[in-house]
Order: structure tokens, then C-alpha cells, then sequence
């Protein structure tokens, strides 16, 4: 099965950390590490947001997460949050990774960064590393749906996170807020959205559940059993985790479910195994969903369109920095006629 693990690979040069400055960090803050230890330093190659590490020295692993440089996009880089999350979170959700050490002091590798557990595993990527018959295709989504619902499902006050977000009117700052946040990534070959823009605006739904929400759930934030690719270990990646609708967060999933019927275009820029056979469809997912929660679903098409453009504002901060220099990913290269595509996806569906 080790074939199978998400493997790290050798460090992006613009990505590189000072091996001996974090060497004389983890000797300070934990037990496991002698500075005397050779340390060895990985990168996970995905994700496009925050930056995924893997250490490891003798026979010990650790993870460490941080903000890629030159991003100044503060909620979705706070390394401090995100440690509190996990931190708050682990009694109460068992897919949440634990939280090891937090650092703050930015001399050590010019940003925060985080130290979390290694969970072994196997991360769902645009296909699976093994054949998945149709059976197990289904009871690995009724176990995505359920994992993500039984997160909508803490009570928010046993966490001590009640101060993650307030709740009240966050549907109407979602709208507001990425309908700015699209206007300010516009350069000059940006699709002007306007229309669909104002359709948010026009068709919000009034708030009526409040959750914890992991606002990126999907399938390659999430480790499978190597042993039972069908069994959910763990969530990855918690820095946009908020209290907020628990509708719009299925949106933002459902975002990223491209599935057999969908158009050319959308089928090029798939990223997960949603299109095998036994992959429920998108309103199977909400139906199913809503069946488990006991939550009205009849109005879902605003949550999926939200979903599609907030994702396609993601791709347009990204390429942004890369038009601007910022970044040299060259995955990021793509990413402004990815955010389009996402675009037109949405005001075709309205």
C-alpha cells in the first residue's frame, strides 16, 4: 500500500526554509528532536494556498504548515488560527489532526508556522492510486457527506471556538465580501462578472443555521485508510474554518464536484475522482445530505453558484500573484483561465 501514500517531494527553490534556523527551533521546543539530528525537509506538491511541509529526522515525522510567501490575504493565511482550531477542536471531531507546537516568532523562517501530527494515508488527488469499484465509489461519498455533517453537527459552545465567527448576517458578508475580493484580483484579461455578481446579491437567502464549517471540504483535504480506501481518517487543511451557513459550505464542496455530465471545459480543469463509476451526482450529494441532516434544500441553487464563483475568486487572487510576480508556481500559470471557466459555469446555471 505505500505506493499508494501521498508522497512529499524535494522543495520549490521559492518555498526553500533555512534548514539550521528551524533545526535550532524544533531542538528548543521538542523532546523528540536533537539539534544533532539530521534534519530532512519535503514538500507536499498540493494545494495552492498554505504551504504543506514534511520533516523528518531518525524515525519521527511532523508535519509543518505555513503562509506561501508575498501573501497578503490575512484570514486565509493565519497560521495562528488554524493552530486553534485543531487545538480546540480535536475533543470533539476525531478527523482533526493534533496540533503540536505553534510558532510566531518570524526570524526562524520569515513567517508563522505550525507543527501538526503526520497522519499516513491516502489523499484522493484527480485520480485514485487504485481501483475503486462502484460499491465502494458510493460508501466512500455517504462518508464524505457524513463526516461533513457530523461536523455541522458540534455544538459550537463545548469548543470554546464561539469567537470564530459571529454568525448572524454571514451569508450577507460572504456575498459582499467575495464580490469585493473578485472586483480587487481583476487584471486585465479578468472576466468582469458583473451579472453574476449582482444575482448574489439580489437572490441571498435569509441565515438560519449556524454551524462550525471547514469551508474547504472536499476530496483531497481529506486521508483514507490505506487499508479501507472507503474509511475517512482525517481532515486536512482548517485555516478558513468558520462558524457560518452550513448550506454554503456544502456549496463551496459541491464547487469542486465535477461530474460526467458536466461540459468540456469543466471536465479539463477536474482536480478530484468525482467522474468514476458509483460517484454520486451533485444533487444526489444535497439530497442525501439534507435526508441526513434534516435541513430544507429545495433553494440550493444560491449555495452552488456561491460555491463556484468564491472558488473562482480563489483561482484569480492566486493567478493575480502569479501575473504580478509573486509566486513562480508554475501550476498557477492556468489558473486565470481556470477562474473563468468557473465563472461561466455559474452564470450558465443561473
Amino acid at each position: 500500500m505505500n505506493n499508494k501514500l501521498d508522497k512529499p517531494q524535494n522543495v520549490r527553490s521559492e518555498d526553500a526554509i533555512d534548514k539550521h534556523k528551524l533545526s535550532v527551533y524544533l531542538a528548543k521546543h521538542l523532546d523528540s528532536f536533537n539539534i544533532a539530528d539530521n534534519l530532512d525537509i519535503k514538500q507536499y506538491p498540493g494545494g495552492a494556498s498554505n504551504l504543506t511541509y514534511l520533516l523528518g529526522w531518525n524515525n519521527q515525522q511532523v508535519i509543518l504548515r505555513t503562509a506561501p510567501r508575498g501573501a497578503n490575504i490575512k484570514s486565509a493565511h493565519d497560521m495562528g488560527r488554524e493552530f486553534k482550531v485543531l487545538t480546540q477542536l480535536a475533543p470533539h471531531f476525531k478527523y482533526a489532526p493534533r496540533a503540536i507546537n505553534m510558532c510566531k516568532d518570524k526570524s526562524i523562517i520569515g513567517r508563522d508556522f505550525y507543527l501538526m501530527q503526520k497522519i499516513d494515508g491516502i489523499i484522493p488527488r484527480k485520480k485514485f492510486p487504485m481501483k475503486v469499484s462502484t460499491q465502494d465509489a458510493q460508501q466512500l461519498c455517504q462518508n464524505l457527506i457524513n463526516v461533513q455533517a457530523s461536523l455541522h453537527d458540534i455544538d459550537i459552545n463545548n469548543t470554546g471556538l464561539e469567537d470564530l465567527g459571529k454568525g448572524s448576517g454571514y451569508i450577507k458578508r460572504q456575498i459582499l465580501g467575495w464580490n469585493q475580493r473578485y472586483k480587487n484580483a481583476i487584471i486585465y484579461d479578468s472576466l468582469p462578472a458583473s451579472n453574476l455578481m449582482k444575482w448574489l446579491e439580489e437572490h441571498m437567502p435569509n441565515d438560519d443555521k449556524f454551524s462550525l464549517i471547514h469551508n474547504d471540504y472536499k476530496f483531497d483535504n481529506v486521508i483514507l485508510d490505506a487499508n479501507n480506501p472507503t474509511k475517512i481518517i482525517a481532515v486536512l487543511d482548517w485555516e478558513m474554518a468558520t462558524i457560518g451557513s452550513p448550506l454554503m459550505d456544502l456549496g463551496c464542496s459541491l464547487a469542486y464536484w465535477i461530474q460526467k455530465d458536466d461540459s468540456p471545459a469543466m471536465q479539463a480543469i477536474r482536480m478530484m475522482p468525482t467522474t468514476i463509476d458509483g460517484m454520486m451526482t451533485r444533487q444526489q450529494i444535497i439530497e442525501n445530505y439534507g435526508e441526513k441532516t434534516q435541513t430544507n434544500i429545495e433553494n440550493f441553487d444560491f449555495f452552488y453558484v456561491f460555491g463556484l464563483f468564491r472558488l473562482a475568486v480563489i483561482v484569480q487572487q492566486i493567478y493575480k500573484r502569479y501575473a504580478e510576480g509573486k509566486t513562480h508556481n508554475p501550476a498557477f500559470n492556468k489558473f486565470g483561465e481556470i477562474a473563468k471557466v468557473l465563472i461561466i459555469q455559474a452564470e450558465k446555471f443561473i
